[in-house]
């Protein structure tokens, strides 16, 4: 750690403290993590899903961890440095964003994830805080200290992902889920990013499940036949809300948009679309889609309409 000196704290986590730093032999501009646990061995940290997962990621939508340091018992994880993320571009802003903006953005979230699930996690945690960007508008994946091998063993913790992009089955407390919880995030963060407001903004886990059936209905045994075991089992009641059209509640956002949102935000996550799905929906048209065999020798360029380019 000696060869770095800290500029200053820009983030404090569950797990850990993150500081701006500055690398004296470079002078590379880098974030730190500083891991609030104590650790007495290498095998501990390198056993870290954190660590695991991100040794496995390769991509350019996904936070490059340059390297772990243990001093002294604590951990330090430096990362390449981002300048804000996507909470920190729609808190206080006046004006919406452009939808080729957020479509910019969102497509190389998606790549990301591609990549994610490709290599057998799912991240578990997905919401703006979490989504990095950089001052070309490159945006990429952080935090993995929730994420999950696809092949683990359940059961599962029912607590993970802030409670606003939390999906069902995990509010109800599903012993098993897979990747499809990211894809709801990522339907309820599209929305947020298009009108600057949460899309189920719960105050509860009841309350958020309420949240969703005001606004896409409530499921039906014959649509979601699982949710309703997992509800029953928990003796939860479904609330009998009809739920409204989603152009109202997302006025002045576009039919494509609307469409892609409602197939994410799918109640049953057996019919909510992979990642690679959602790269060729129509809503993504107008950009060049990398598939993620493809990732680690491209970048993707921050520009509407993305095209790749070389990595240099």
């Amino acid at each position: 750690m000696e060869k770095y000196i800290i500029i200053k704290e820009v983030g404090n986590g569950t797990f850990g403290n993150v500081w701006r730093a500055l690398n004296k032999q470079t002078g590379e501009v880098v974030a730190i993590k500083k891991m609030k646990k104590n650790y007495y061995s290498w095998e501990e940290c390198i056993n870290l899903r954190e660590v695991k997962s991100l040794r496995r990621m390769s991509h350019p939508n996904i936070v490059k961890l340059k390297e772990v340091i243990r001093e002294n018992d604590i951990l330090y994880f430096v990362f390449e440095y981002m300048e804000c993320n996507l909470y920190n571009l729609m808190e206080n802003r006046p004006h919406l964003f452009l939808e080729s903006q957020v479509r910019n953005w969102c497509f190389q979230i998606f790549q990301g994830l591609a990549s994610i699930h490709q290599r057998g996690y799912f991240h578990r945690d997905l919401k703006p805080e979490n989504l990095l960007v950089s001052k070309d508008h490159t945006i990429k994946i952080a935090d993995f200290g929730l994420a999950r091998e696809i092949n683990s063993q359940p059961p599962y913790t029912e607590y993970v992902s802030t409670r606003w992009y939390r999906a069902p089955e995990v509010l109800l407390q599903s012993p098993i889920y897979g990747p499809a919880v990211d894809m709801w995030a990522m339907g309820a963060i599209i929305a947020e990013l298009l009108t600057l407001r949460p899309l189920f903004p719960g105050l509860s886990e009841a309350d958020e499940i309420y949240r969703i059936c005001s606004v896409i209905g409530t499921p039906s045994k014959s649509e979601w036949a699982h949710g309703h075991e997992l509800a029953g089992a928990i003796n939860y009641q479904f609330p009998q809300i009809c739920g409204v059209t989603l152009s109202k509640v997302l006025p002045y956002v576009s039919e494509d948009a609307i469409n892609l949102i409602t197939w994410l935000c799918s109640w049953d996550p057996c019919k909510r679309p992979t990642a690679v799905e959602v790269l060729q929906h129509r809503f993504f048209q107008s950009c060049f889609y990398v598939p993620p065999s493809l990732c680690s020798n491209t970048a993707v360029a921050p520009s509407v309409g993305i095209r790749a380019k070389p990595l240099v």
